[in-house]
């Protein structure tokens, strides 16, 4: 691009979708004919845009509902005029910049787990908590039964120092990691196991996973995490023996909260003997799609309810934190109204949100996008 110094001055909108130039800093003179990408050193970099606003663009694209109105945001705040398709390009090269440095570590950290899982820490901190969740993705792309939509994959790690209990016994996490992964159980187990050892999960007492109770969740805790403890989440426990009970006592309204209260109490007491037999009675009964077989289900996951014993040891068993967190992480930027997505466009943009929303932009995203070329 070679224009004019006394034309740079007036179009300030060059100025700064170049990264707030100092023109000083280049001896340009009026009137002066030059190459103004290379004079100010942004001719090699991808969209001749500096660094900065790359890192700026990439902020603003993954905080916004849309990547339109990150356009109207930068052109209002930043005097910024850009469209939003450079807007995606940009966003998905710094994603891709993140996401491609994590999935690297990933990959070394796995192939070195035979190390790394033997080594023998001195237990320092007290409990690292970590819960793991799906939400679906609206794709541009048919699986062979025509569907778009895919998983993303998130999990959240957190340390007991980060939970704030309030007076009324309730919990508020503040502060947390997010680690998403738009794919399969396998690659998504890898980057979790990364952000453990960022935690140096094997300096604490106490790892503990509180899960749904599916089965992809408890094969890669029984995998990387042996001796880890598994909680199963009281909230959907609660909310499967509801949806269960509603099949068996159709609307008697007295009857289902009997039962919801009889489950509670014999699992508080490990009375799984009694739930089994009463159970029993309902066998033949046929569960519409949704409604989790309460037999299998307790039977798969009554090593994770000892609830009276984690409540005296004050430990965490609630998942709404990962309820919460794909809400923030996912549904708010990823799931609006008409979206849809390639794959690896929503795996760029949850790359960044869970950056952001962990608290990591600057480390690992600014940083990354500085020391490119």
């Amino acid at each position: 691009m070679t224009l004019l110094y006394g034309e740079i001055i007036i179009n300030r909108a060059i100025l700064q979708i170049k990264g707030n130039v100092n023109l000083e800093e280049y001896n340009l003179k009026s009137k002066e004919i030059i190459p103004f990408d290379e004079k100010i050193k942004i001719n090699n970099l991808p969209f001749k845009i500096s660094k900065e606003m790359m890192n700026e663009i990439a902020f603003w694209a993954q905080n916004q509902s849309s990547f339109s109105s990150a356009k109207k945001l930068l052109e209002r705040y930043r005097n910024v005029d850009i469209n939003a398709d450079t807007i995606l390009q940009v966003t998905d090269f710094v994603g891709k910049l993140v996401f491609d440095e994590e999935d690297r570590i990933s990959k070394e950290n796995y192939d070195n787990i035979a190390n790394i899982a033997t080594l023998d820490k001195e237990k320092t901190k007290t409990n690292l908590y970590v819960e793991v969740d799906g939400a679906a993705i609206n794709t541009r792309v048919e699986d062979e039964n025509g569907s778009t939509w895919k998983e993303n994959k998130l999990g959240i790690i957190f340390d007991d120092k980060d939970l704030y209990r309030r007076k009324d016994g309730s919990n508020m996490i503040t502060k947390k990691e997010y680690i998403p992964y738009f794919g399969n159980a396998e690659e998504f187990s890898k980057h979790l196991f990364s952000g453990m050892i960022k935690h140096d999960y094997q300096s604490y007492e106490n790892v503990i996973f509180i899960t749904d109770g599916a089965t992809w969740i408890r094969n890669m805790i029984n995998e990387f995490y042996p001796n880890a403890i598994q909680i199963l989440d009281l909230f959907h426990l609660k909310e499967n023996i509801h949806e269960y009970a509603k099949v068996i006592f159709k609307d008697n309204e007295r009857k289902i909260k009997n039962f919801d209260k009889r489950m509670i109490e014999r699992i508080y007491n490990q009375e799984f003997d009694l739930i089994f037999i009463e159970l029993k009675k309902y066998k033949g009964i046929k569960l519409p799609s949704g409604v989790v077989n309460l037999v299998t289900y307790i039977e798969n996951n009554k090593d994770k309810m000892d609830y009276r014993k984690y409540e005296k040891n004050g430990w965490f068993v609630g998942s709404g934190a990962i309820e919460s967190s794909n809400k923030t992480v996912v549904q708010r930027r990823l799931k609006q109204a008409g979206m849809r997505w390639s794959v690896n466009g929503a795996q760029y943009v949850l790359s960044l949100r869970a950056k952001f929303e962990s608290e990591l932009w600057n480390s690992d995203v600014r940083k990354r996008v500085l020391a490119f070329c």
